[in-house]
């Protein structure tokens, strides 16, 4: 388990995270969502020494996690930002995480290479931005580690290949049952593999509940333009998408028995909304100023 207490960093006078108090626990996939600035990536970099934090602490397994080696081996963290010697080949950058983490799957990492189609022959500074997310992806997915860390891991990747690693994330999860975080701005597409999700905002921890939970805040209405206009009157909007005449809102409340009721009468469908819509509305500053 990861725990963040009481976490603050400054930059010369700026706050990037404000007393963030975190705990990622062991069985989980985690989505650390928030816009770009947030402190998303600032929180990763203090949870593996990248960075260190102006106040606070944080333990892994109960460890103090600073200049802490044996803490830090629990972890492998793929970042958008490369590590890895330009120069190196493909083949040459597996052999040499070997000797770093000695559970490293070199069979699975190979295999991955061959499903991601990706040249070992080639040296890091030759592949595009694509296959350097994939290089780094299959590493972290073949360290075995305890706990696997992915920011932004498919810049650049194709529809295709995402899918492939959503595909293997879950795959490997059900194999180790280990804590995975994933940090990305594609929400909707990790909204049906992460389980819990924290979203940060300026800093500060604003949710941090599970998927259905945090979805369980706002619900969709559909069906002819005429009966949902209707059915919204006297609602709170979240969201609205139209082709047609037909319309889809995303309400912003719970789900009550009297929307249910409504809804039925109306022939209208109520159904769970869109993750990132959400998303959205927690991170919209215009939004909540105005209500």
């Amino acid at each position: 388990m990861i725990a963040l207490n009481n976490i603050t960093k400054f930059y010369n006078t700026k706050p990037a995270v404000t007393n963030i108090n975190l705990e990622f626990e062991k069985g989980y996939i985690y989505g650390l969502l928030g816009r770009n600035g947030a402190g998303k990536t600032t929180i990763i970099n203090i949870i593996t020494n990248r960075i260190f934090a102006t106040e606070g602490q944080v333990f892994i397994d109960g460890d103090n996690a600073v200049e802490n080696d044996f803490a830090q081996a629990k972890i492998f963290s793929m970042t958008e930002k490369s590590s890895y010697p330009s120069e190196m080949k493909v083949r040459d950058g597996l052999k040499w995480v070997k000797g770093f983490y000695n559970n490293f799957d070199t069979q699975y990492a190979n295999k991955l290479c061959k499903l991601f189609n990706i040249d070992t022959s080639k040296s890091l500074k030759a592949l595009s931005t694509g296959y350097n997310s994939i290089f780094k992806l299959i590493l972290t997915l073949a360290s075995t580690a305890e706990i696997m860390i992915f920011d932004e891991p498919v810049l650049g990747l194709d529809a295709n290949y995402r899918e492939i690693f959503y595909k293997e994330v879950l795959k490997r999860f059900a194999e180790l049952n280990n804590t995975i975080i994933i940090s990305t701005h594609l929400i909707e597409e990790i909204s049906n593999i992460v389980e819990k999700i924290i979203i940060i905002d300026e800093g500060k921890i604003i949710a941090n509940a599970s998927t259905d939970e945090i979805k369980e805040n706002a619900y969709v209405v559909s069906g002819n333009k005429t009966k949902v206009e209707e059915f919204i009157k006297t609602r709170k909007i979240l969201h609205t998408e139209s082709l047609g005449n037909y319309l889809a809102v995303t309400i912003n409340d719970k789900v009550s028995s009297k929307d249910l009721h409504d809804a039925k009468t109306l022939d209208l469908e109520i159904t769970a909304p869109k993750l990132q819509e959400v998303f959205i509305k927690l991170t919209s500053k215009e939004k909540l100023d105005n209500e």
